[in-house]
């Protein structure tokens, strides 16, 4: 008798996430290290804009930054996604994790 293969971190993602291929999982994979690491160059920038000072935390910051930078992730990841030929994916992605925040299911 055959056991089944055995499958590998990315055939778990591609299951997961209903994707097509491997190559769909990695483009996936790129938008989400490309949307963090757009998020960590010009979060500083707006910051220093708008005059506020992330040296020192508070919970007024913290709020603060989640408020500016949730949204802005967001959209840089449909953006990111759009690049790469993802947006469908992504788009999808983003309705449920709204659906989460606003505690309805579906």
């Amino acid at each position: 008798m055959d056991s089944p293969k055995k499958q590998n971190f990315l055939q778990k993602l591609q299951g997961k996430w209903q994707l097509n291929s491997i190559k769909q999982v990695l483009l996936v994979l790129l938008v989400f290290a490309l949307t963090g690491f757009t998020i960590l160059f010009i979060k500083q920038p707006i910051f220093d804009l708008l005059g506020i000072s992330m040296e020192k935390g508070g919970v007024w910051k913290t709020i603060l930054y989640l408020l500016l930078v949730l949204p802005l992730y967001q959209a840089v990841l449909l953006l990111w996604g759009f690049v790469f030929g993802q947006f469908s994916f992504f788009w999808e992605h983003e309705k449920k994790f709204f659906r989460r925040i606003i505690g309805r299911k579906g």
